[in-house]
């Protein structure tokens, strides 16, 4: 039977529920998928819940054959990042397909069909939805480990999947480990007397250094957006956040967030650098098969506690305080304050840019070593 696409409707709460439970089919047997929450990638997906539509359009298709759904894309066009990037770009994500290239190969046509009609002449992805939503590239290598909290997994064979369509590399995305045991301890202890003076030196020039106070959320993500939007607008993929996309964002962190690991670096009052440790949730949710309630949230709340897994989220430094101090103040703080938790036996810095030189460089001075590789592939759509 041949290959059947059918659009989506993403106002309809049950369509979207297919669409998002083909997961459980594709990674059945794999031992290292964590489910995602099926209640939350329903909003993730709707208009109703979801700020990134109010400047996007938006289209889901699921592949059906024998009846049976096999494959998922989406395709979509964020004109935030067209206006900004001056492009007329379109992008796929939250692929899924069972091994086979003739439904993939269907998917793609008809992700790439729809923006050919609305005028884009290239495509990136996989993107689910911007980089802003940090689930971006396809994982080529690494795959002998579960994701952490945030990044993207998915079977080797997409690699093929892609690939044999004529998409090709736009930019890697490369996350790094950082194993804390003994041996580090010591490490850090001696980077500690290093990073020190040069901490203290950045105080005395009028930086300071505080945790994010939680109960202040409000104006503090006026003062994180202030921060992202200076420090990340000249990398590769960057898209402003919207005032409401970073409140989403920042409710949707809120209940994980540690404040002892989230950094507001100031220099007299004006937000200078932000950054943003959180626990590995993947911990937990991997063990909750996609569902909150009715006992999920029970065991979501008494695992938090359990978590021994890092990812470093965010670091960003705004323009006009980079190499005055304001970087070494919050590496030696953050390394200091979460190493003095001793609960945490690792913690992942990703994803950084494959040639962004001078994160990369701070990761391995601080003991990172790359462990994973994500790619945003691109294809021209011009005729």
């Amino acid at each position: 039977m041949r290959v059947e696409i059918r659009e989506i409707n993403p106002e309809n709460k049950r369509e979207l529920k297919k669409f998002v439970m083909l997961e459980w089919k594709i990674y059945k047997n794999d031992p290292n998928w964590v489910p995602p929450l099926i209640d939350e990638d329903i909003k993730r997906l709707s208009p109703k819940h979801n700020p990134f539509f109010e400047h996007s359009k938006v289209k889901l298709f699921m592949a059906f054959k024998d009846g049976k759904p096999v494959g998922r894309i989406d395709a979509h066009i964020d004109y935030n990042f067209n206006e900004f990037h001056d492009e007329d770009a379109g992008f796929f994500g939250f692929f899924e397909s069972i091994n086979d290239k003739e439904i993939a190969h269907a998917l793609f046509d008809k992700a790439v069909n729809w923006l050919k009609e609305k005028g884009m002449k290239v495509i990136y992805g996989p993107m689910n939805f911007t980089t802003n939503d940090d689930e971006c590239g396809l994982l080529i290598d690494g795959f002998n480990s579960p994701p952490v909290f945030g990044m993207t997994y998915n079977p080797p064979y997409y690699i093929d999947l892609i690939e044999s369509y004529g998409f090709e590399k736009a930019k890697d995305l490369v996350a790094y480990l950082i194993t804390i045991d003994e041996e580090y301890k010591k490490f850090i202890a001696h980077l500690e007397r290093r990073l020190k003076p040069l901490a203290e030196k950045a105080q005395e020039w009028g930086f300071t250094i505080r945790n994010v106070n939680m109960k202040d959320l409000n104006n503090e993500v006026k003062r994180i957006f202030n921060i992202y939007n200076s420090a990340w607008e000249a990398n590769w993929g960057f898209v402003p956040f919207t005032e409401k996309e970073i409140e989403h964002l920042a409710q949707g962190l809120k209940q994980i967030v540690i404040p002892e690991l989230a950094k507001i670096v100031e220099y007299n009052g004006d937000p200078a650098a932000f950054g943003l440790l959180i626990p590995d949730i993947n911990q937990v949710l991997k063990k909750m098969n996609g569902r909150l309630f009715p006992f999920g949230f029970i065991k979501f709340l008494t695992g938090l506690k359990k978590i021994d897994g890092l990812r470093l989220l965010a670091l960003g430094i705004k323009k006009g305080y980079r190499r005055k101090g304001a970087d070494s103040l919050l590496y030696y703080h953050m390394m200091k304050d979460a190493i003095a938790m001793n609960r945490f036996r690792y913690c992942e810095v990703s994803w950084l840019l494959e040639d962004n030189y001078l994160i990369i460089r701070a990761t391995k001075f601080m003991g990172g070593k790359q462990y994973k590789t994500y790619r945003v592939y691109q294809k021209s759509l011009i005729d």
